[in-house]
């Protein structure tokens, strides 16, 4: 398909680009040829392929959402570098206002 020259500067006004007479002029047999292309990606036989959205099945990986208990306070705490009323105790990177 052989894009004319005013169709190129219609694309071009809508995609709100402002091209001179010579970009128009390099573009329009490169935006043929590109149309030519996806021309020939439409001819290809593909009635049989089925439409996916990904080339290999997926599965979902996620394992079901149960119920377990934690671990106490007490126990998380244990690991912990430093503590400050039963919490993380970790340095202030904001300063207070004051």
């Amino acid at each position: 398909m052989a894009l004319s020259e005013e169709e190129v500067r219609h694309v071009a006004r809508l995609a709100r680009l402002a091209l001179t007479d010579d970009e128009v002029a390099a573009l329009a047999p490169q935006l043929s040829a590109i149309l030519g292309y996806a021309e020939q990606v439409g001819q290809v036989a593909a009635d049989d392929v089925e439409p996916t959205t990904h080339p290999f099945a997926l599965a979902d990986v996620t394992r079901p959402d149960t119920s377990a208990p934690s671990l106490s306070r007490e126990q998380l705490l244990a690991g912990a570098p430093a503590v400050e009323q039963h919490r993380f105790a970790v340095p202030r990177i904001v300063a207070e206002e004051g």
